[in-house]
């Protein structure tokens, strides 16, 4: 089968044209080279992990909040709006957390543990089998730990459809809470750009 046949053939199954990414990918394929290589792309669920580049992301912006003279870490109420939801140690929230909840360092490591890889595993179903790279995937995971909106994000579309360039620029809509911008949020979504086109796949 010739070149030609093979994109002709491709570009019925999807329905429309080439992006030059795509086309760049598939003569790379048949010049027996590949544009993206084995360790640059995400496995599939149960098997993607967060490097530890993208955990320490996550923990530089959620510290281990707030340590007691006792050596406990009590809850805090939310910088947006000053009440729920209510947050403890790497910045976990959920129902089982409110203003009296107090853990010790075990716990809060223990549930950001479970926490990123349950965030890990929801990137991992709303990216399907895109191309991702570890970068992406990591800085994706530390934007679903803060905001839970892989699902609903303009940039998972945008990451979906290969234009990782716009998608990077997404980030940095996600900086309000309560209405109001936040000088953190600013912060994080630009390390989570950063970190997502460290090593982003060629477009």
């Amino acid at each position: 089968m010739n070149r030609k046949t093979i994109f002709d053939t491709v570009r019925h199954m999807l329905g429309r044209g080439f992006r030059q990414s795509e086309v760049d990918a598939l003569d790379s394929a048949l010049d027996g080279g590949a544009a993206i290589s084995p360790k640059d792309r995400v496995p599939p669920v149960p098997s993607c992990r967060v490097s530890p580049a993208g955990l320490q992301l996550i923990k530089n912006f959620e510290g281990c909040a707030r340590l007691r003279p006792d050596g406990l870490y009590e809850a805090y109420p939310d910088p947006g709006t000053g009440g729920a939801p209510w947050t403890i140690g790497w910045g976990a929230t959920g129902p089982d957390i409110g203003p009296r909840t107090v853990w010790t360092k075990d716990q809060c490591d223990a549930r950001l543990e479970a926490d990123v890889a349950r965030h890990a595993r929801d990137v991992a179903q709303a990216l399907g089998d895109c191309a991702t790279s570890q970068g992406q995937f990591d800085a994706l995971v530390s934007f679903h730990y803060n905001t839970g909106a892989i699902h609903r994000a303009t940039l998972t579309r945008l990451h979906r459809q290969g234009e990782f360039a716009l998608a990077a620029e997404e980030f940095a809509k996600w900086k309000f809470a309560g209405g109001h911008i936040l000088k953190g949020l600013v912060r994080r979504r630009r390390e989570e750009a950063k970190l997502y086109r460290s090593c982003g796949l060629r477009e």
